[in-house]
């Protein structure tokens, strides 16, 4: 049985069939309007294509919700446009395009291990862990006494995602990102 979810259920993350396609959300915002009813608005990924929309939505407008099925894998590298994955399992190794992977490529470095998420066979993405720890690749320099709180600084990790780290956060310090929303969380223990 089909599980189906309303406008008022739509979080980030939440993914639904629409348009003879698999979209996920990306970010939503419920708008009260007058004396009418209330308008969603979002942004969705399609999950085949990579294309992201806007869209709104009436309140109370059903959809069918997809729930995949995850298998655990791990990242072995890149080669040319796919990224390849070791199934768990199995051991086979799997290819997956940039456009299915979206934005979790920032967080892709060697042997980090995820859940392949699976719809009728197929490959839809991948679910990060919350967390991952990455290097610094280059930041400015920090200098003594740079401990005002809410002061950030751009940094390049190793995987190429610039995130906003504080100002005594020095270049080749391994640090905490939190791959839901790309903030720096902290220092990573030695």
């Amino acid at each position: 049985m089909a599980q189906v979810v309303d406008t008022s259920d739509f979080r980030p993350g939440i993914k639904i069939k629409w348009e003879n396609g698999i979209w996920q959300i990306v970010d939503c915002q419920h708008h009260k309007m007058g004396r009418g009813g209330a308008i969603i608005r979002g942004k969705m990924r399609n999950l085949e294509t990579g294309s992201i929309i806007e869209q709104s939505f009436k309140s109370g407008e059903r959809f069918e919700r997809v729930i995949f099925e995850e298998t655990a894998a791990q990242y072995l590298y890149r080669e040319g446009e796919n990224y390849v994955f070791m199934d768990l399992s199995s051991y086979d190794q799997v290819y997956i395009s940039k456009e299915a992977l979206g934005d979790g490529i920032k967080y892709l470095k060697e042997n980090l291990e995820v859940n392949l998420e699976m719809f009728e066979g197929r490959i839809m993405g991948i679910e990060l862990p919350n967390s991952v720890e990455l290097k610094i690749v280059s930041t400015t320099p920090g200098f003594k006494g740079d401990t005002v709180t809410g002061a950030g600084k751009p940094a390049t990790l190793e995987t190429g995602a610039v995130v906003s780290v504080p100002m005594f956060i020095e270049q080749d310090e391994v640090i905490i990102v939190d791959t839901r929303t790309g903030e720096y969380i902290e220092r990573a223990k030695k």
